[in-house]
């Protein structure tokens, strides 16, 4: 059995396991590139939770084990796959003739590349010549500008003062930047948590080669990242259901996680969180943006509110199976919608328009065990009854 197969079958009784221990269930057990073992971790980490990929880094930057450094590797490369970039990875051992750089990280429009170099520990001078000469090979492969290529050392501590100092030192240091694992993981935590498309490109920028002389991008990156998440958290919009007659508050609660492990069970397929609401397959093919509302009312008649914006509608339509999955009041009742259905509905919701974004808004009702979809009028109402998730017994995923 494939290390994927078993974290579809058993993935509980991986959890706490550590990653040295992840990385016997794979193929041989030793980490060779062009192996069947370094395929299978390489594709059981594009499946995994992000959560899982801080606990290996960490694991591979605690007690030295065999082959710490290559896993550490694979884990920064998926990192960077969930950050938006195309990922090519290295070798994990150099050959003659050939580049040695750990992986290569291509923003999503091709236009610039960043080389990245992992290091578990600064303890030893890196050969920058070196790192330069992977630059120039990754140029000439790709024909890029000079200046859209330059370098990305990923260092396991977060005391980096002696490595900082050999590039501020070396005539190199224009083309190279240095980030901790740590500072790495969180801005995948922050592109996790915020939905605003500005905030992805700039998470992606800011690992490049800049002039911060002047401070204003990130002050930006900071400013539009907090605005995406308070609006996320607390946003309050206003408009009116004819029909109802109310005035409904949309206060986002925290059973997305606990909607989307039901859309995994009943679709048996493992998705990976890409931003707050959307979540995604390894390969693209499948796409679930998932919203949750607290109930309003009782047990016998109930609304719930949810918002479903543009960028949203977008992702859906560029991915050949894509769902809605909507959480009324708890992951107990949680609506899986096909998005070719649900974009049929669109036209009848109502629609707040502000001066820099707009968004639908999707009231539901819950009468006599019915959930149904309400729209302005002169639309029908929608029985969404039948895209109720029952509950399964089975662990399989």
């Amino acid at each position: 059995m494939s290390l994927v197969d078993l974290w579809k079958t058993a993935h509980a009784n991986l959890e706490d396991k550590h990653v040295q221990q992840i990385i016997t269930f794979a193929g041989s057990g030793q980490l060779i590139d062009g192996s069947q073992a370094s395929d299978e971790f390489r594709a059981f980490l594009s499946r995994i939770p992000s959560r899982l990929l801080e606990k290996y880094a960490n694991d591979c930057l605690g007690e030295k084990f065999d082959n710490r450094g290559l896993a550490l590797q694979d884990v920064i490369n998926e990192i960077g796959s969930r950050l938006g970039f195309i990922v090519t990875a290295g070798r994990y051992r150099g050959v003659p003739n050939e580049s040695g750089h750990d992986g290569v990280w291509h923003f999503p429009d091709k236009s610039r590349a960043i080389v990245i170099e992992v290091k578990t520990t600064d303890a030893y001078r890196i050969d920058l010549r070196t790192l330069a000469n992977y630059r120039r090979s990754i140029l000439t492969a790709t024909k890029l500008e000079d200046d859209s290529v330059s370098i990305l050392i990923v260092l396991g501590s977060e005391e980096t003062e002696n490595l900082e100092s050999q590039i501020r030192g070396s005539r190199y240091a224009w083309g190279i930047r240095l980030i901790s694992v740590g500072a790495l993981v969180r801005l995948l935590k922050l592109k996790e948590e915020t939905e605003d498309s500005r905030v992805f490109r700039k998470i992606q920028e800011i690992l490049v080669p800049h002039e911060f002389t002047k401070l204003d991008e990130i002050i930006d990156l900071v400013f539009q990242t907090a605005q995406d998440v308070r609006q996320g958290e607390t946003a309050s919009v206003e408009f009116v259901v004819e029909e109802l007659g109310r005035k409904p508050k949309f206060i986002p609660v925290a059973f997305n996680q606990e909607c989307v492990d039901k859309v995994e069970l009943y679709l048996g397929k493992s998705l990976i969180k890409k931003s707050r609401s959307k979540y995604g397959s390894s390969d693209g093919s499948l796409a679930v943006v998932c919203a949750a509302s607290r109930q309003h009312g009782d047990s016998e008649k109930a609304d719930y509110w949810f918002a479903f914006h543009p960028h949203q509608k977008e992702t859906l339509k560029d991915t050949r199976e894509a769902y809605v999955a909507l959480g009324c009041g708890s992951a107990s009742q949680t609506l899986l919608i096909p998005f070719s259905s649900f974009e049929q509905w669109l036209e009848g919701m109502n629609v707040t328009e502000l001066e820099d974004r707009f968004y639908w808004h999707v009231s539901v009702s819950k009468e006599s065990g019915r959930f149904l979809l309400h729209r302005k009028k002169g639309f029908d109402r929608i029985d969404l009854t039948q895209y109720l998730l029952k509950t399964k017994t089975s662990s399989k995923i």
